[in-house]
């Protein structure tokens, strides 16, 4: 099961000053999260000791960059907010701050994972995903 809140709905009832970031995984890595009840990361976030996230900003460059040509994936959208002193903004590429969570994520901080269409040059269509969109 994919989880998909109505976007708007959610602004409604937390209220509309939701900083979202985002973590593209696998969609077989995502079910194993809601078995759980918390998203604990991918291999690479075990690996490196918490979790990568991207802002709007950065979320296609780091797909094209970790994610080209991997299909079955969901991009995730989590409210930075209640996430707390866990999430840090740290440099990584090229000195930008990329968010990162020092704890396991919490299923009820997500607004939305919904699919990350693979498109015939290997590259994902974010339409309709992010922010000032089409």
């Amino acid at each position: 099961m994919i989880f998909v809140a109505h976007f708007e709905d959610l602004l409604c009832k937390r209220g509309a000053t939701m900083d979202l970031i985002y973590k593209i995984a696998p969609a077989s890595l995502w079910r194993q999260a809601q078995d759980r009840g918390r998203f604990d990361g991918a291999p690479i976030d075990l690996a490196d000791g918490y979790i990568h996230f991207s802002t709007a900003d950065q979320s296609e460059e780091t797909a094209r960059k970790y994610f080209s040509g991997k299909a079955d994936l969901l991009l995730i959208a989590v409210d930075a907010k209640r996430l707390g002193d866990d999430l840090r903004y740290e440099p990584s590429r090229d000195g930008a701050l990329f968010p990162h969570l020092y704890a396991p994520l919490p299923l009820d901080a997500v607004v939305f994972a919904k699919p990350l269409p693979l498109q015939p040059d290997g590259g994902h269509d974010f339409t309709g995903l992010l922010p000032n969109q089409g």
